[in-house]
């Protein structure tokens, strides 16, 4: 009996560990167009190493206050991305963005330039450091917050880069955080992008998701977007739902129980891989294990 117990133990430890297969990396991106390097987090599923394919990579943005390690550490599972590299065999990107860059090429500082910075310089270290599939038919974007209104930012300018995008409680109204009762700190650390003119509200508008409609309409990218009912982002979302459905834009819209916080976009995520991965699967991108 007591080998027994203690081989059904074995196997249960056996079992754990490779649950999550995969491997994570830090990886240095120098930045020319900001004179700098950044780090970026990136979750090799466990197939990569056993293979000599190419994968589809997902690009996965943190939110405002926050930087490119918050996946890993933040979510209450903290082997929840690991997990869904493994079980949809993708390789996950979560680069740096900074505190509040809005993944934005500020017009007043050459030091924030997130937009490049992601766009060209990210992608370009990736696509050159792995072995993916360097092309839009395998390639993936989403994000929560201030990360939600980077994905829709970017794959609305950039669509030959991408061939679907998501955001999880985005901030797609960057107007709205002017209307806080902190809206003093945000025209504080918007400084970097917007310099003196961090306190016009047109600036914001002239910035924000809401205002892309035609780019958005026009580009047809597979959209997936959420946000919780309690989420103080809630009335944003749903403005641009409204304005995706007037304009007859295809998307996958959903409301859910939950605020703005890390539990909320630990549930949300799983939904985001599922929804890509139907499209992968369309443009016939299949790994071979």
């Amino acid at each position: 009996m007591k080998n027994f117990k203690f081989l059904a133990f074995a196997f249960l430890l056996c079992i754990s560990s490779m649950s999550y297969a995969a491997k994570v990396d830090t990886l240095q991106i120098a930045s020319t167009a900001m004179g700098k390097t950044y780090k970026a987090a990136v979750v090799l599923p466990g197939s990569y190493l056993k293979s000599k394919s190419t994968f589809p990579v997902l690009y996965l943005l943190h939110g405002a206050y926050g930087h490119f390690g918050d996946w890993l550490k933040n979510t209450p599972n903290k082997k929840l991305v690991q997990g869904l590299s493994d079980q949809y065999n993708i390789i996950i990107v979560m680069p740096e963005g900074e505190t509040f860059s809005f993944y934005l090429d500020s017009p007043v500082n050459k030091e924030s330039q997130f937009e490049t910075f992601i766009t060209q310089e990210v992608i370009q270290k990736v696509d050159k450091t792995y072995r993916t599939i360097s092309n839009r038919n395998g390639r993936v974007i989403t994000g929560l917050s201030m990360g939600g209104h980077g994905a829709l930012y970017l794959s609305a300018r950039h669509p030959d880069l991408f061939c679907a995008a998501g955001s999880m409680s985005g901030a797609v109204d960057m107007s709205a955080m002017l209307n806080r009762d902190s809206s003093a700190q945000v025209i504080k650390l918007m400084q970097p992008v917007f310099g003196d003119k961090s306190s016009n509200s047109e600036l914001y508008e002239q910035n924000s998701v809401l205002g892309m409609l035609d780019k958005i309409k026009a580009n047809k990218l597979p959209l997936i977007i959420d946000c919780g009912v309690d989420d103080f982002l809630i009335e944003p979302n749903r403005e641009l739902h409204r304005r995706l459905v007037y304009n007859k834009v295809d998307h996958d819209y959903t409301e859910r129980p939950g605020a703005h916080t890390w539990d909320y976009w630990e549930n949300s995520l799983p939904y985001h891989l599922l929804f890509f991965n139907k499209i992968l699967l369309r443009n016939q991108i299949v790994v071979k294990k």
